[in-house]
């Protein structure tokens, strides 16, 4: 006699038996961890807001943040406003704008569709500061930053980070030593034109003295990388300037 359990519509009833059990197992345990990722989200944002602003706990040459346990209040007590621009000059608060998808809201704007601008601005030291969040491409995946400025887009701090640069070259744009160097440079010529920062080879200014110049020097031997971070800085924050240009006319 033919056993039941050799029959081809056991293995499929139990394989869907499978599926519905692993698949609802899985559903239930993202959904309890979703308020812990969105937690470490905002930690991660924030911490490189204030990172970008100078608000950290760096030595001389380390990457150090802001700890978790301090960040929520340190963030409310340098980000004093939260603002969302759209077309150019049209700004509204937001206390959620650091939740803000950077990525798709650039797909929004490839499809024609309004694109929502973040920008945190910040006071520290009786100073003013403009942190914005920008994202591009390297040479393997995405690169983004969040880049600190004055009234007058002059950079007063930077934090980059990539997805998956190669070790030891894209990835030291994540380095102090690259990051630092883009503190006090002009993304305006003399002029009041964007012309952004560009990531330079032949850079003549090693010691990076010359601010007004529009260039940092290249890491060696990630070209691609560095034009990407280039592109990205032109590309993202020149968005920004209708409204910069509004703070003038103030």
């Amino acid at each position: 006699m033919e056993k039941k359990t050799d029959k081809n519509v056991y293995t499929i009833l139990f394989a869907i038996g499978m599926v519905v059990v692993v698949g609802s197992l899985l559903a239930f345990v993202a959904s309890s961890l979703r308020p812990k990722i969105d937690e470490n989200k905002r930690i991660e944002k924030q911490q490189n807001i204030l990172y970008a602003m100078g608000i950290h706990e760096n030595d001389e040459s380390s990457v150090a943040f802001i700890e978790d346990a301090k960040v929520g209040d340190e963030f409310s007590k340098y980000i004093t406003h939260q603002i969302v621009i759209t077309n150019g000059t049209d700004v509204k608060e937001d206390d959620q704008a650091y939740l803000i998808d950077v990525k798709k809201e650039q797909s929004n704007a490839k499809e024609g569709k309004e694109r929502r601008l973040p920008l945190f601005i910040g006071e520290k030291d009786g100073k003013t500061y403009y942190i914005a969040p920008i994202r591009g491409k390297g040479l393997w995946d995405a690169v983004w930053a969040y880049v600190a400025m004055d009234e007058n887009m002059v950079v007063q701090g930077a934090y980059f980070d990539h997805q998956g640069e190669t070790a030891g070259l894209g990835a030291n744009i994540k380095e102090r030593f690259f990051m630092d160097d883009f503190i006090g440079e002009h993304l305006l010529d003399e002029s009041g034109n964007f012309v952004g920062i560009n990531i330079s080879k032949s850079n003549a200014d090693p010691l990076n003295n010359d601010k007004t110049d529009n260039e940092v020097d290249a890491i060696a031997g990630a070209t691609i990388t560095g034009d990407g971070v280039a592109a990205m800085l032109k590309k993202d924050l020149k968005l920004y300037l209708p409204y910069f240009k509004t703070l003038k006319n103030n």
